[in-house]
């Protein structure tokens, strides 16, 4: 089947985060929205029918995940990465942020240390907050227009002597992002097995974030954490998802992938009366994407490349004081704007007020993120040519 990938919908009045919130969220309603982390391209039609199906039964009662729905997921990491995984080592949750939420609570005591690796996804930050626990920040390090891990600091934070400095904590985890979101980095087996080895032979966990692995742009291939080796597979919580790869965030459903018992057990405890388990609707999708999403993803990400592709060309031949940080994965793209000359604040104004582009500041991303902006790329090109062209015309006359 074909996808009408251009067609541009009306998603206005359905409660829509991205669409119905911005005049309370952002202050005004007349921007063009690519912000949230959501798609503007309908979803697969087997997904639909799936659903569909399901609604018709008319019981809507307790559900919890059988074999087919755990099977899903055995088979969907074979076929993508040859990752073979037991059904005992899938636990289910609501979406990624809950499962990192639970899983720091379950690794950590109050007053413990976790690590990310800003700029880092902001709900990050409360994640780690909310457990009682410190931010350690691993900056990652801009090296000619790409990002890279600074693995002799990552180190560092682990020395006697530095952890004398910083605090009386315990460093137990780090949240690592691969596709990195927002600067969108697919993490290379080398790169991966380096962070690892660092942050597990000083007895930490690897947190892993993978909720964007399946958006890849051309000649990129990503590797879960915990396949590169027994240890790491031991060590790791991983998290994935259908939901950015098929757009499904509103059916609430994530499959966490914990292979070591005692951290599975642990993460199943503390989880238990504090995040609910995915509703119904949920778990049909997942099972449809996994199984017939596929030739609707090769369009979706054939589209994106387009995006991308035409995004890079319209900033380089009209403003180009805005560099494109080249992603390899995720549809969201970090925009270096720090030539325009405006400070974090001046900037969100611009964007906002006169572009009437509505985008993520990149200083909620952490300090680093500051002069950055990121952007959501998963929408028709059309919308994007306008959006682009509201920045140009605002940068124009703002230089005049």
């Amino acid at each position: 089947m074909n996808y009408d990938l251009d067609k541009v919908y009306n998603r206005k009045n359905t409660d829509s985060l991205k669409w119905d919130f911005m005049k309370p969220i952002i202050g005004r309603d007349d921007i063009i929205p690519l912000w949230v982390a959501d798609m503007d391209f309908p979803v697969a039609e087997p997904i639909k029918e799936a659903i569909k199906t399901r609604a018709e039964h008319p019981f809507y009662g307790y559900t919890q995940p059988g074999g087919s729905v755990v099977d899903s997921v055995v088979q969907r990491l074979k076929k993508k990465y040859n990752w073979n995984i037991e059904p005992e080592w899938v636990v289910f949750t609501p979406g990624v942020v809950p499962a990192l939420q639970t899983a720091v609570t379950s690794l950590t005591h109050p007053g413990d240390e976790v690590i990310l690796q800003q700029p880092s996804y902001h709900p990050f930050f409360p994640v780690v907050k909310n457990s009682g626990c410190s931010i350690v920040n691993n900056q990652l390090k801009l090296v000619n227009g790409r990002y890279v891990m600074d693995c002799e600091d990552l180190e560092s934070k682990f020395h006697p002597k530095t952890r004398r400095l910083m605090g009386p904590g315990r460093l137990k985890t780090i949240i690592f992002c691969n596709p990195h979101n927002p600067v969108g980095r697919v993490w290379n087996p080398d790169e991966i097995e380096k962070m690892g080895n660092i942050v597990i032979d000083n007895g930490g966990v690897v947190i892993s974030d993978e909720i964007h692995c399946e958006i890849l742009f051309k000649g990129n291939k990503h590797t879960p954490f915990a396949s590169i080796s027994d240890k790491f597979e031991q060590n790791s919580i991983i998290c994935m998802s259908p939901s950015k790869t098929f757009n499904l965030a509103g059916l609430e459903v994530s499959n966490i992938i914990i292979p070591n018992q005692r951290i599975r057990e642990d993460f199943i405890n503390t989880r238990a009366g504090m995040v609910p388990n995915p509703n119904l609707f949920g778990y049909t999708a997942l099972k449809a994407a996994y199984k017939y999403g596929d030739e609707w993803l090769e369009q979706v990400l054939d589209y994106l490349q387009g995006n991308l592709d035409y995004i890079r060309k319209f900033l380089e031949t009209n403003i180009p004081e805005i560099k494109m940080i080249e992603p390899q994965g995720t549809y969201l793209l970090w925009l270096d704007c720090r030539e325009l000359g405006m400070d974090p604040h001046t900037l969100q104004s611009f964007m906002i007020d006169d572009a009437k582009v509505g985008m993520e500041d990149g200083y909620i991303f952490g300090e680093s993120g500051q002069g950055f902006m990121r952007m959501n790329i998963a929408t028709q090109r059309s919308v994007i040519n306008s959006a682009l062209n509201r920045i140009k015309n605002a940068y124009l006359l703002k230089e005049k």
